[in-house]
């Protein structure tokens, strides 16, 4: 191999980087443990694949490295010498140049390692130190009885196998781009949407069957005209054929349409199973975000004389790759204001009765389909009279007000800028990089932080995250005609409002939830769309804030819960304001997400400038008074016949394709009554219905059970979950379903 190879430079800074993680891993390990067998091991183990990867192409400066480290951790098994913390200091010191190397891309190595020449003969001089002085040379010694070039190149032979074994594991890994990732997220998500273009088209062909239908009832009405006045035989030869190939139209038709709802469910299947695929791609171990927060901590605790251990739990929680990047930085402040200011020295926690040695935990974990992270710590916490104290010299509130202040409402105002409860600065803490700054930070991706604390008892720091930045759960609704999505995890509420809740101070519309007033302002407006009448005379207020402000954000209606395929903007556009991103529904129509920070420093500026004017509250639209229904069920055939059934009716209709679609359309919109069938995926309709009769606001929702099955097991099922009727799929060909709509909600 040549020194230009870039591919094999770029090969080796990776082998480094694996085995640098190793490396400091079992150092700490070994620190905790003195003279663990299993921690040498492996620390011998790394530092020999380092040096034979250098040996292959050739890099002295790393050889003479790695093998003066291979020679300690040798020496040490030996029990030559021992390793404690000072001797660690020494070899981090190296593990820390060979880290700094394996950040250096492969084409900038070389000239990087001519400039660090120095610095690498300075560490193999200190690891040198730590041996005995004839160690070395009996090592030199025995190697020397073995013919020297023989034994360089069986060397390099066996390196090389290893090398190029650690390059190929058995469980194979390709390198790929973040953009290529992307992409094939983009097309994953495509695939998904075009996957449900099926059901309009399979739809059609239902209208299609029931013109059929209708085509073979009038040939039948012709026929017997016709087989009671006289006729020519040649007439009804030409309608009985007439009607025959109308059957043998509808026959083949009703197994196409059967053939293609088949077909529409395995692609939906296929292409859902191709993009959670995407998705885990996109995904990497909480555990590869902190490796090196061990380290720091020890370091840390050597600086200011403490004990601390760090508890990691959750190390394989999978991670968005991009979260994880951008969460390094606010986890790491965290840490170190854990250590620094949270955990007490050790003769303040011997007088207070805790352990000498502090804890500092850091969790991941998966929750509501959301990520949830904690850093917590059992140090001296928060005191509460002195945060107040600050806010008043601070002048952020008058003494009477900061008096009435929750311990909640205190700990809120650490998140904001330039807030600070550092005496002095140092160079661990109070560097600028405040909680305000991990506030924007988390944010910036979609997620939110709170902090809890006990005072003399510890702290805690909670994050809620989107497990993926590529995918978004969301809260579509309509704004001037058109749908916008909002991020959930950005979305403080969803509440319904009636105009006598609305009420004017200072000129400012405001309403009251929770007991705090929330400003009203018509989302058209702050996007400087025209504005339109609403659907309903209840007002629909999407809740959104910052570090102090909270607004209701007025919107024509919530149109449901939906996860979306982030697709970023052209960046010809720019930065387009209070826009982050553009996605497609499920019927392939284009849908912007609503970039919430970027909004409400729009909300701000008009507030500033004065150019907000007040929400129209009187252009409501007359409610109309049809009952709306909405239909559950995973049969293509069976929604749309029993949507046109009660259109037919003059009942207004939704559909939902499962339980779990319908349990999101039912807590976003108002209905009259739901009709569900029982075997569906996700969610199925005895579920839909517990979950509907169990909850606080919706218990008293009418449910009508439809389904195959005609037993009296399943109907006495259906029965104690809740459900008002339960109907057999059997009875469309009566008027007992709309009997028993008519029984429970009227015409």
């Amino acid at each position: 191999m040549t020194m230009s190879d870039d591919s094999m430079l770029e090969l080796f800074r990776q082998e480094v980087e694996t085995q640098v993680a190793i490396l400091s891993q079992s150092l700490l390990i070994l620190e905790a443990k003195s003279q663990s067998d299993e921690a040498l091991e492996a620390l011998m183990r790394a530092a020999h694949s380092i040096k034979g990867a250098a040996r292959i192409i050739s890099l002295d400066v790393i050889i003479n490295l790695a093998h003066w480290m291979e020679d300690c951790f040798v020496a040490a098994q030996n029990q030559i010498i021992t390793l404690g913390s000072d001797q660690i200091d020494v070899l981090l010191q190296s593990v820390d140049l060979l880290q700094a190397l394996s950040q250096v891309a492969g084409g900038e190595l070389v000239a990087w390692l001519a400039e660090k020449v120095g610095e690498f003969e300075s560490s193999c001089l200190a690891i040198a130190a730590l041996l005995p002085s004839d160690f070395s040379e009996r090592r030199l010694s025995s190697l020397v009885t073995v013919d020297r070039n023989s034994a360089l190149s069986q060397s390099v032979r066996q390196e090389n196998v290893t090398f190029e074994a650690i390059a190929t594991p058995t469980d194979r890994v390709v390198r790929v781009t973040a953009e290529n990732l992307n992409r094939i997220m983009g097309l994953a998500g495509e695939s998904l949407v075009e996957a449900n273009w099926l059901q309009p088209f399979a739809d059609s062909f239902t209208a299609l069957k029931s013109r059929q239908s209708e085509l073979s009832r009038l040939l039948e009405t012709i026929h017997t005209t016709l087989a009671n006045t006289p006729t020519s035989s040649e007439s009804l030869q030409v309608l009985d054929t007439a009607r025959r190939k109308a059957q043998e139209c509808r026959e083949i038709l009703g197994d196409r349409l059967g053939e293609l709802e088949l077909y529409a469910r395995r692609t939906t299947n296929l292409s859902d199973r191709l993009y959670r695929e995407v998705i885990a791609s996109h995904m990497r171990p909480f555990a590869d975000g902190v490796q090196g927060f061990p380290r720091m901590l020890r370091d840390l605790c050597r600086r200011l004389n403490k004990q601390v251990k760090l508890e990691i739990v959750g190390q394989s929680t999978p991670v968005d790759r991009d979260i994880l990047k951008k969460l390094e930085a606010p986890l790491t402040h965290m840490i170190r204001n854990a250590i620094d200011h949270g955990i007490e020295p050790l003769d303040e926690r011997e007088l207070a009765g805790k352990p000498i040695e502090g804890t500092v935990r850091l969790e991941a974990f998966h929750r509501g389909g959301m990520l949830a992270i904690s850093v917590s710590d059992d140090g001296r916490g928060i005191d509460p009279d002195f945060i107040r104290q600050h806010i008043v010299e601070c002048n952020l509130a008058s003494p009477e007000t900061a008096a009435q202040l929750t311990e909640a409402e205190i700990i809120e105002f650490l998140f904001l800028p330039g807030f600070s409860t550092t005496k002095q600065v140092t160079e661990i803490s109070g560097r600028g990089v405040g909680l305000d700054i991990v506030k924007s930070m988390v944010q910036e991706v979609g997620g939110t932080i709170r902090a809890t604390s006990q005072f003399r008892k510890g702290t805690s720091f909670y994050f809620q995250l989107p497990l993926t930045l590529s995918v978004v759960r969301t809260l579509i609704v309509e704004i001037s005609a058109e749908p916008y999505a909002f991020p959930l995890a950005r979305v403080d509420q969803i509440v319904k409002l009636n105009k006598s809740d609305i009420y004017v101070v200072e000129g400012r519309q405001y309403f009251t939830k929770d007991g705090r007033n929330i400003g009203l302002i018509a989302a058209s407006h702050i996007l400087d769309l025209p504005e339109t009448p609403s659907a309903t005379d209840a007002l629909c207020v999407v809740v959104i804030s910052d570090q102090s402000n909270a607004y209701g954000l007025l919107v024509d209606q919530f149109l449901g819960e939906r996860d979306l395929v982030v697709r970023p903007l052209d960046p010809r556009l720019g930065k387009v304001r209070d826009i982050s991103a553009s996605a497609l529904m499920d019927d392939g129509s284009p849908v912007l997400i609503v970039d919430v920070s970027d909004l409400v420093r729009s909300i701000d500026n008009m507030l500033n400038s004065g150019q907000l004017r007040p929400v129209d509250v009187n252009k409501a639209k007359k409610v109309s008074s049809r009952k709306r229904l909405l239909v559950v069920d995973d049969s293509i055939t069976v929604r749309e016949m029993t949507r046109k059934l009660l259109q037919n009716r003059g009942y207004d209709v939704d559909v939902a394709v499962n339980g779990m679609d319908a349990w999101t359309a039912i807590r976003s919109n108002s209905y009259d009554l739901i009709l569900s069938d029982i075997d569906m995926p996700r969610m199925n309709g005895i579920e839909l219905v517990k979950q509907i009769k169990e909850h606080p606001t919706l218990h008293s929702l009418p449910v009508i059970i439809v389904s195959y099955r005609d037993r009296e097991d399943d109907r006495i099922q259906g029965m104690e979950a809740g459900a008002d009727y339960y109907i057999t799929k059997s009875s469309f060909h009566d008027d007992t379903l709309v009997n028993a709509i008519v029984d429970l909600i009227g015409q």
